[in-house]
């Protein structure tokens, strides 16, 4: 009997195994073929245990396949076994290209269908204890990717500087500069900044600043690509956070 061609966009969350949707775990179980990103943990795919596993990802401008080619991929696989399984990193539809192939996919008569997963424009600051939007501080986000198709500073950044919004840039490291600038111009030299580095996993490392400081910190603590930048007063969260979690310990343990 053959099987239905269908594609099964799913997210993986923002890194942390355990952060994965059982929806995301149960698509992989019963997927047959599983095309993967760079930032996808490979332990992952323990759970396409019948799964023919293809790594398409992208790693430091090393492209194992470009979109086109990752599109057709979808459809001959669908056609010839059955159900691919799209694995992505955080969100598919949060800088992810899920629609994209989804789009690609149904004008080839595949059944299309998208598993949202936890994006770490959301997760990476939770974990580190910095809330996106706080009462008193930031009542709404921006989230921006740092670099456009055309790999210049996304003119969204220049509006989002204007704001009293939490600032949350994806793919924005090699741009932090031209960010930093930007944020000086408008007069917000002292705006807390985090910089957090594979947030969610065991090597996560994280560098906190102010728009002034936070270059010199970047290399000082040799911080580098995965990493999200998160530019508000809400960064000032994990601080107070952390010293009034000590000092109820102190209270406790006295």
């Amino acid at each position: 009997m053959h099987k239905r061609a269908r594609l099964t966009v799913v997210g993986a969350g923002p890194g942390d195994l355990e952060l994965i949707t059982l929806k995301a775990i149960k698509a992989l179980q019963d997927a047959d073929v599983v095309l993967y990103d760079a930032l996808v943990d490979c332990a992952l795919l323990e759970y396409a245990f019948k799964a023919e596993c293809i790594f398409v990802g992208k790693r430091k401008g090393c492209y194992a396949f470009q979109q086109d080619q990752i599109n057709e991929l979808i459809v001959q696989r669908a056609q010839s076994q059955g159900h691919v399984v799209r694995l992505k990193g955080g969100d598919p539809f949060v800088f992810g290209r899920g629609a994209e192939e989804m789009t690609y996919a149904a004008k080839y008569g595949l059944e299309v269908a998208i598993v949202p997963g936890i994006s770490s424009c959301i997760a990476v600051p939770a974990i580190q204890n910095i809330p996106v939007t706080k009462r008193g501080s930031a009542e709404s986000f921006w989230v921006i990717t740092g670099t456009t198709k055309e790999h210049k500073l996304s003119a969204d950044i220049y509006l989002a500087a204007k704001s009293n919004a939490t600032v949350i840039i994806l793919m924005g490291m090699s741009k932090l500069s031209a960010i930093v600038e930007l944020f000086i111009k408008e007069n917000k030299s002292d705006t807390p900044v985090a910089i957090i580095q594979n947030g969610t996993k065991e090597e996560e490392q994280i560098g906190i600043g102010t728009i002034n400081s936070i270059e010199s910190i970047v290399q000082k603590q040799k911080l580098t690509n995965p990493s999200i930048i998160v530019i508000g007063e809400v960064v000032n969260q994990r601080a107070q956070i952390i010293q009034i979690s000590h000092q109820h310990q102190f209270q406790i343990t006295k």
